[in-house]
């Protein structure tokens, strides 16, 4: 149990998360959690991404009176260490709380950490409460920063509904198929050499197939991460029956479930990271997951572990996978256990928010970020 439920006091808590418009964000609250209310952070104008106008202090000056805490997540790349200062300085002048997860301490989106860890370097210590979802990240913010974060573990990803539903039986002599989404290829992807190791594997597992799913911008010349070598490499191993790969669009979530159901093995072939809300789902929905030793990932949920340079460790590893979630205790999530957990969480929060509210308004001197939550710490 992450924590009971407070006894009921005053009146809602507002929230604004940043961003708003996640599955994650939507799932830490729940409908049988009242006195929260939340808000969702305005997004900066125009295509393409760019930070919320929330995280600026001008706006935080104009918008204060509307919430009581500043729920940070991710999104926030796109500013300076001294723009986050000013953030901090304008919630805090207005008596607002700040309170940030840290999903990611290396940021799968960047290659050079040092400025990501330069925001971090601020936020951290200057938040009024850090929350993470793993105890060894946990750990990690406290060698960094001496700061105590508070543990939440992640929430469902797929809908209740969809959660734990039998997959469709594989027939005995049937195909199995691993999977690599290289997407849009991220800084933290590595591509070529995983996929050499991956193919020298499946080729030595009979009734094996690796499907190799890519975003159509990726093989544009003009794209700026396109990889020549790589795109090469992939289209002469599906031309030579090695792979078979499919480049298409941005799925949506629906298709990235069908797409995950689809697989016997999911690979994830990250070089650096954190947590992933990949793995989360496959955790949902069944699919068993193949990484590396990266970040705290064996933490969230059970995945198989291989050093994935290594085509001999990858093989061995798919053959573990490839048993299904059956061979993982406790791979396979329930409808029940992820409706309780989204309590939990949404418990969680609500009573840390209140929390660090009535010591606020109390005066208190107490440093919300080290006090008891009721939760894991």
């Amino acid at each position: 149990m992450i924590g009971e439920p407070s006894p009921p006091a005053g009146a809602p808590v507002t929230v604004l998360h940043v961003p708003g418009d996640h599955d994650y964000v939507a799932h830490t609250a729940d409908e049988r959690v009242p006195g929260v209310v939340l808000l969702d952070a305005p997004r900066a104008p125009g295509r393409g991404w760019a930070p919320s106008p929330a995280l600026e202090a001008t706006w935080v000056a104009e918008h204060a009176h509307l919430f009581d805490v500043l729920h940070l997540h991710f999104g926030f790349e796109g500013r300076t260490p001294q723009q986050l200062r000013d953030l901090v300085t304008a919630l805090h002048g207005a008596r607002k709380l700040l309170v940030l997860t840290a999903h990611d301490l290396q940021n799968p989106h960047l290659a050079d950490q040092r400025p990501y860890e330069a925001l971090l370097d601020v936020l951290v210590p200057a938040a009024d409460a850090a929350l993470t979802l793993t105890e060894g990240a946990a750990a990690e913010i406290s060698r960094r920063w001496g700061v105590d974060a508070v543990v939440v573990p992640h929430p469902h990803i797929a809908p209740l509904d969809e959660v734990g539903l039998p997959r469709a039986p594989r027939a005995p002599d049937g195909e199995r198929v691993v999977g690599l989404h290289l997407k849009s290829l991220r800084a933290n992807l590595v591509a070529l050499p995983v996929l050499r190791s991956l193919a020298a594997a499946v080729a030595a597992l009979p009734g094996v197939r690796l499907r190799v799913d890519v975003h159509d911008e990726a093989l544009d010349p003009a794209f700026g991460r396109h990889d020549a070598e790589l795109v090469a490499w992939l289209r002469r191993a599906h031309d030579d029956g090695d792979l078979d790969l499919r480049a298409h669009g941005r799925f949506d979530d629906a298709e990235l479930r069908d797409y995950l159901r689809s697989l016997d093995v999911s690979v994830l072939a990250y070089g650096h990271g954190t947590h992933s809300g990949w793995l989360e789902l496959c955790h949902d929905l069944g699919t068993p997951v193949l990484a590396g030793p990266v970040g705290h990932l064996r933490e969230q949920q059970p995945l198989v572990e291989a050093d994935l340079l290594d085509p001999d460790d990858v093989a061995r590893g798919l053959a573990r996978a490839l048993a299904g979630p059956s061979g993982l205790p406790g791979a396979a999530a329930t409808a029940a256990d992820r409706r309780e957990q989204r309590r939990e969480v949404a418990l969680a929060h609500r009573d840390l928010y209140r929390r660090l509210v009535g010591v606020a308004r109390a005066g208190s001197t107490t440093s919300p970020s080290t006090s008891s939550s009721g939760a894991t710490a």
